[in-house]
């Protein structure tokens, strides 16, 4: 069998100056210090197909054979193809994961019974990408043969794509959502979700039901999103029953700021931010969360619970972190509520 076709991908020359975020590469995600600068100058990409689906996968270029990388599986928003997220994913990569992109085909009863047929994403796409990567990592044939963590993954999400990943992260099978039986596996730790709240009110719900969440989950929205309204995505953080979860407003990005380009024609409101500086910093703060609960990254979570919103002029961060005991208490946690609502004058 061929190898499948692979793309040197380079980002830098894609954002442009916009990204000053240029750090040498670092040959242990485990080790490294997260400063907020990614890991990795170079990322590859590749295509294939996983349970049907047509799949960009971006990977770091990593010279230490012993470095692992977690899978983060991005659930695309709906009608939006998994090459508007070219940018994104491959700097998502560049800070130590291998990021899935799946384009996924399904049918959806619309309003009034309507079946619309379109790229959406449901939550069986998680345990099919982890049985498929745990195949790749041992295929000799494959670009990333040996280098990834299978009991290690995140989800990122846009719109639809996050709604479903925040299903996902609940041993549940919503119905609309979930086309087969779901069960939450082992291996997946976090995710977090571009313009996106759980409101199920087409499902028969009275609006965001409780989120009985297993995993940490964060949630960033533009100030200019437009489609998903800030009182839903608010409504959907203050139904997240579990700590740890997030919180983070962006100024001035619309629904789109996590795409390679703005989309005038489903966008309600026009971007107050430049595209660029909007996609790098949703990329750096999802990577920054999965890193800390994921990667148990002790230097990203400073950066998400405190640091990060000092140092970025752009967001305001809202944190519930869950704070473990000392070590004679192994094995038993206490949750700390620490709403850091923090609205700084910065500049």
């Amino acid at each position: 069998m061929n190898k499948p076709q692979i793309t040197l991908f380079n980002p830098v020359s894609v954002i442009g100056s916009a990204l000053l975020f240029l750090s040498s590469a670092n040959n242990s995600v485990q080790a490294t210090t997260f400063t907020g600068e990614p890991i990795y100058s170079e990322v590859r990409q590749y295509s294939t197909v996983i349970d049907g689906d047509p799949t960009d996968i971006y990977y770091p270029v990593v010279s230490d054979p012993t470095v692992s990388t977690p899978i983060a599986l991005l659930l695309q928003g709906a009608l939006v193809d998994k090459a508007d997220y070219s940018n994104y994913a491959s700097l998502v990569a560049r800070y130590g994961f291998t990021v899935v992109v799946p384009n996924n085909l399904r049918t959806l009863q619309g309003p009034g019974g309507v079946e619309l047929t379109g790229l959406a994403s449901e939550q069986g796409q998680v345990p099919a990408v982890l049985d498929f990567m745990t195949i790749e990592n041992n295929n000799p044939t494959s670009p990333i043969a040996g280098l990834l963590d299978t009991n290690s993954l995140g989800l990122l999400g846009h719109s639809f794509g996050g709604l479903v990943g925040i299903a996902a992260l609940q041993d549940e099978c919503f119905v609309g959502i979930c086309t087969e039986s779901y069960r939450f596996p082992d291996a997946l730790k976090a995710g977090i979700f571009y313009g996106a709240a759980f409101n199920l009110r087409d499902l028969g719900f009275s609006g965001v039901p409780p989120i009985d969440n297993q995993a940490p989950i964060g949630l960033i929205l533009g100030t200019k999103d437009g489609v998903i309204r800030p009182g839903t995505t608010v409504d959907t953080y203050n139904k997240i029953i579990n700590s740890p979860k997030l919180f983070i407003e962006l100024e001035g990005a619309n629904h789109y700021g996590i795409t390679n380009e703005n989309n005038p024609v489903r966008a309600v409101n026009e971007p107050t931010v430049e595209q660029e500086i909007a996609t790098e910093t949703i990329a750096r703060w999802s990577a920054a969360f999965l890193r800390a609960y994921v990667v148990n990254d002790q230097d990203a979570l400073e950066y998400i619970n405190t640091v990060g919103d000092e140092l970025d002029d752009n967001v305001t961060v809202t944190t519930a972190e869950k704070i473990p005991e000392p070590s004679y208490f192994t094995g038993l946690f206490a949750v700390s509520l620490l709403t850091l609502g923090r609205r700084f004058i910065k500049g």
